[in-house]
């Protein structure tokens, strides 16, 4: 058996025979990493692939329609994210910032889905002991979770084999190793091999598996791009670990939206689920007016979510003021900024502005474009905006107020919290409506919006 030395890109897996700075396949730079490769032998053989599975053809109008059976964790945004519950079968990756609770997660999901099924927990990161020390702070206690630690892909599938579970957990894949491949653990082709070696295992076999990733400095998830492919669903962590709402986002989903999100809160019995987003984030400082605050309803997924948008405008004492943005494209608060000098005048120029969203979430939601103006002139004239009052528009370039999708379900969730006045992009006559203790305020402008905040 013989090997050779190449050099592969671990951004994108391409491969070169010799080092270089920069990956000429994507353009990143020191991503290249030296590895161990079989080389091909004269005989043909042939190369499993990770969809090693396949069925008899049959006629589209023959196929019978099998519905598909969701189990439900009983974890109520988990499943929220998954379209209602997990699907035999169905691989998920996991991934987010080290220390945010992915391991906590996963053993609160293993417990609810013990009841009715078997699950195997199988570690590469942590002992026996601390789990079990995780699974007592949590109050975690079942007969049906089986628990492993190992780093061979072999012997995994081994114990696979060995226990049958209906559930399987791995944690992490960059732990992960294939014997027969030379290079270490976490490697872009390690991490691609073993992954298939998962897929090709329990999809057959109907488990259930998840599989938790790490992500890289960048928040990206490590490893190569194929292995999003592989799974059915991906979901990431969206906010720092050291905020306490934690906010988890599918960015694949095959059996569900990818536009819904799930909010876990952060406790000492584990992650804790946010029903109602909405009242969770109408509780920060919403009795009395204040200057530089205005409210929004964004929509993610089928949720509307009440969003607090802070503004500070304050006099800069450098040449270039300041622009800084939490929570929003930046590039849109940019835009936004200028249209407020080029259509009402405000005096910008020579001021730092700092926009943020309360409560650590990252929305890019356009309804959210009018609470940011909003809250900037209300910032920068003094101008105090009332606590029961809600600014839903997208704003144009031109300073024109547009409609946003929706808008229907966000004005009911304005009147069930308790808001009065609402400001929205002109309705048409089929739109208009009363609502209960809620007046709707149309405006065509930004001008409209600077003379209804005096």
């Amino acid at each position: 058996m013989k090997f050779k030395t190449v050099f592969v890109c671990q951004k994108c897996g391409y491969e070169a025979p010799k080092w270089s700075g920069q990956c000429p396949e994507c353009g990143e730079w020191n991503t290249l990493a030296e590895e161990v490769k079989q080389q091909e032998s004269k005989k043909p053989q042939r190369t499993r692939s990770f969809t090693d599975f396949s069925s008899e053809i049959i006629k589209l109008s023959d196929s019978r329609s099998v519905p598909e059976t969701r189990i439900p964790t009983g974890i109520g945004e988990f499943d929220r994210l998954l379209g209602g519950g997990l699907v035999k079968g169905q691989i998920t990756l996991l991934a987010g910032a080290p220390g945010i609770g992915k391991s906590t997660l996963m053993l609160q999901v293993a417990a609810a889905l013990s009841k009715t099924l078997k699950v195997l927990y199988i570690s590469g990161e942590e002992s026996i002991s601390q789990i079990s020390g995780r699974a007592q702070r949590l109050g975690v206690g079942s007969e049906n979770i089986y628990l492993h630690c190992e780093t061979d892909i072999q012997k995994i599938v081994e114990s696979v084999e060995q226990v049958a579970p209906d559930v399987l957990v791995l944690d992490s894949i960059q732990t992960v190793y294939h014997p027969e491949f030379t290079s270490s653990a976490g490697t872009v082709g390690q991490v691609r091999e073993c992954a298939s070696e998962l897929v090709r295992l329990c999809k057959p076999k109907g488990i259930i598996t998840f599989v938790l990733g790490h992500v890289t400095k960048d928040g990206e998830l490590a490893g190569p791009k194929v292995l999003e492919h592989m799974v059915d669903s991906v979901l990431y962590f969206d906010t720092e670990k050291d905020n306490v709402l934690r906010l988890l986002r599918p960015h694949k989903n095959r059996f569900g939206s990818t536009g819904e999100i799930g909010l876990f809160k952060m406790t000492g019995s584990g992650l804790e689920g946010v029903e109602n987003a909405s009242e969770y984030f109408a509780q920060t400082s919403k009795e009395r007016a204040l200057k530089g605050r205005a409210y929004s309803l964004a929509l993610e997924g089928s949720r509307p979510l009440l969003t607090e948008v802070q503004a500070l405008v304050s006099p800069t004492h450098y040449p270039y003021p300041r622009r800084v943005t939490t929570g929003v494209d930046l590039n849109r608060c940019l835009m936004l900024f200028a249209a407020l000098e080029k259509h009402i005048g405000l005096p910008l120029d020579n001021k730092d502005i700092f926009v943020s969203l309360a409560g650590g979430v990252k929305l890019k939601d356009p309804a959210l474009d009018l609470a940011v103006c909003a809250a900037v002139i209300s910032s920068c004239k003094e101008i105090p905006i009332a606590h029961d009052s809600l600014f839903m528009a997208e704003v144009g370039i031109l300073g024109q107020a547009a409609k946003v999708p929706l808008l229907d379900r966000r004005l009911e969730e304005a009147r069930r919290l308790g808001f009065k006045k609402a400001y929205t992009a002109a309705l048409s006559r089929t739109e208009k409506r009363n609502l209960k203790d809620l007046t709707v305020l149309e405006l065509a402008d930004l001008n409209d919006l600077a003379l209804k905040l005096r």
